[in-house]
């Protein structure tokens, strides 16, 4: 795989390190070019690496890599919980509406069409207990 074949697989799996040019380590500077600074993973796991294994403390190992103490701790952290799984970054935001279960959205999609969103709410809020606004209402009916 050539580099610039890598470099657009890691930004099209949204894994590129955001600033590759603060890697000063010299695993990634040594010419080798298995080593790439713009491979987040990669540099999250040599990071980790140089502390655990080569005893760097963790404002060297942090900075040399192109993160912050508390970003250190926290890549040590999922790593521990989650293994290299833990070194890829979730997606950001909200997975998906959070109030609206199976359940209730069965009850949405079994309601008559022409009861309204601001009924179907206040039926949902009396029988689930859940405040639901008319909008997400309609669009869940829609998909």
């Amino acid at each position: 795989m050539s580099r610039q074949s890598r470099l657009n697989a890691l930004e099209a799996a949204g894994l590129s390190h955001k600033r590759p040019d603060a890697v000063t380590a010299p695993l990634f500077n040594s010419g080798i070019s298995f080593f790439l600074a713009a491979d987040k993973v990669q540099v999250k796991y040599e990071m980790l690496r140089a502390h655990s294994v080569e005893g760097w403390n963790v404002t060297e190992a942090a900075k040399s890599h192109g993160y912050s103490r508390p970003s250190f701790y926290l890549v040590q952290e999922a790593f521990a919980g989650q293994g290299m799984e833990g070194l890829i970054d979730e997606r950001p935001g909200r997975r998906g509406p959070l109030k609206l279960t199976e359940e209730i959205v069965a009850y949405l999609l079994a309601a008559p069409v022409e009861v309204s969103g601001g009924v179907l709410a206040e039926e949902v809020e009396q029988r689930f207990g859940v405040q639901l606004h008319r909008r997400t209402i309609e669009r869940a009916r829609r998909q």
